[in-house]
C-alpha cells in the first residue's frame, strides 16, 4: 500500500479569498487548449484567426463552466439543490460535472460560430485534440482535494484516502488522468493533421473517452446517494454510454463529408 501525500487543497490564501490547485488545475487545462490550438492555427498557415480562437475559446470556457455545475445539479442531485437553490452558486463546495460541461461547451461553441459564420466541425476537430490536456489536469485536482477515490482493493498501489474510510482503495483519480488524459491526447494529437471530414475528431473523442471512462469507472466509488442503473451502471458510465452512441452516430453523418475551411462560404 502507498501512502496518500496529504497535500493541502490550498495552494495560498490571503483573507477570505485562496487559490486552490483545483481551480489553478482548470486554468492550465484552459492555457494548454489554447496555445495548442494555436500551433495547429500555425501549422495550417493560419495564423491570423488566433484573434477568433481566442474569443471562441472564451465563450466555450464560460459553457463549459455553466454546464458542468449544472450538469452536477440536474445529473446528480436535483433534489438537494432543489431545497437548497442558493448552494448551486457555491462553486467552491465543489461538485462539476463532465458531462455537462461538455454539452456546455458545445452549445455556446455553436451558438458562436453560428453567430460568426464558422464551420463548427471544423473548430470543433482543432479544439477536441486539446481537450484531454484539461481532463487529465483536472483528475490530478480531483486526486489532490482525496475525492472521486476509487473503490477498496489490495492492489499493492492501494492508498487510503482521508475521505474514504480506513479501507485501502484505488487511487482511480490516476487511473482517469492517464486514461482519459495523457492517453487519449496522444492519440488524438497525433491524428491532428489527418484531413479527415471535419468532426470525425470530434466523433472519435466522443467514442474513446465514453469507452475509456466507461471501463476506468469499475474502479472508481460510484457516487453517494446516486442509484445505480440495473444494479451496477453508474450514473457516469451511463452516459458515457450515450457519448459513445453519440460518437457514432456522428461518424456516420459527417463521413464523407467534403473538407471545409474554418468560415461559411458565401
Amino acid at each position: 500500500m502507498l501512502p496518500y501525500p496529504q497535500i493541502n487543497p490550498e495552494i495560498v490564501r490571503i483573507g477570505p479569498l485562496a487559490i486552490r490547485w483545483y481551480g489553478l488545475m482548470y486554468l492550465l487545462g484552459f492555457l494548454a487548449a489554447y496555445f495548442l490550438a494555436r500551433h495547429q492555427l500555425r501549422e495550417r498557415g493560419l495564423p491570423e484567426l488566433i484573434p477568433r480562437l481566442e474569443d471562441l475559446l472564451f465563450w466555450a470556457g464560460v459553457g463549459l463552466i455553466v454546464g458542468a455545475r449544472l450538469g452536477h445539479v440536474l445529473f446528480y442531485y436535483p433534489e438537494y439543490y432543489l431545497r437548497r437553490p442558493l448552494e448551486i452558486l457555491a462553486l467552491w463546495h465543489g461538485g462539476m460535472s463532465f458531462h455537462g460541461g461538455l454539452l456546455g461547451a458545445v452549445l455556446s461553441g455553436w451558438l458562436y460560430a453560428r453567430r460568426h459564420r464558422l464551420h463548427f466541425w471544423w473548430w470543433a476537430d482543432l479544439l477536441v485534440v486539446t481537450a484531454p490536456i484539461g481532463l487529465g489536469l483536472g483528475r490530478i485536482g480531483n486526486f489532490i482535494n482525496g475525492e472521486l477515490y476509487g473503490r477498496p482493493t489490495q492492489v499493492p498501489w492501494a492508498m487510503v484516502f482521508p475521505a474514504g474510510g480506513p479501507v485501502p482503495r484505488h487511487p482511480s483519480q490516476l487511473y482517469e488522468a492517464l486514461g482519459e488524459g495523457l492517453l487519449l491526447f496522444l492519440i488524438l494529437w497525433s491524428l491532428r493533421r489527418r484531413p479527415w471530414a471535419p468532426g470525425l475528431k470530434l466523433a472519435l473523442f466522443l467514442v474513446l473517452y465514453g469507452a475509456i471512462r466507461f471501463f476506468l469507472e469499475f474502479f472508481r466509488e460510484p457516487d453517494p446517494g446516486v442509484g445505480l442503473f440495473f444494479g451496477w451502471m453508474t450514473r457516469g458510465q451511463f452516459f458515457c454510454l450515450l457519448m459513445v452512441l453519440a460518437g457514432l452516430g456522428l461518424f456516420f453523418l459527417r463521413r464523407g463529408k467534403p473538407e471545409e475551411g474554418p468560415y461559411l462560404a458565401g
